[in-house]
């Protein structure tokens, strides 16, 4: 199953709703250019839900760690929403789930932007 991202706004947060599978090739391209699109148009607070992502892999993990560091260094945040369980795992393996700020609820995570 491909990657596809729905994005929405709220409170002044971009949401963007990932499903599917952030791998090598595709996905992990599709998600580099939403979130660099983004803030090329001076959007600072990004948020990604997770709950639909069944699988992400090496290159997957690295567009996670890009997005970051580009944001950071555009004086913009992004934080992740509903890791599963699958992809939590692997965040904490990887010792990726301390340099995230991680949320389970989508309105604690919009008031951790203010």
């Amino acid at each position: 199953m491909a990657l596809t991202i729905a994005t929405r706004q709220i409170d002044g947060v971009t949401i963007l709703d990932l499903s599917g599978r952030i791998t090598l090739g595709e996905g992990s391209v599709q998600l580099r250019d939403a979130i660099r699109d983004l803030i090329g148009k001076g959007v600072k607070n990004i948020l990604l839900s997770l709950g639909e992502v069944n699988y992400i892999d090496s290159s997957g993990l690295g567009e996670l760690v890009s997005a970051f560091t580009t944001a950071k260094n555009q004086n913009a945040d992004v934080k992740l929403l509903n890791l599963t369980k699958k992809v939590k795992d692997v965040l904490q393996v990887t010792k990726l789930y301390t340099v995230f700020d991680i949320y389970d609820d989508e309105a604690h995570a919009i008031v951790a932007f203010k």
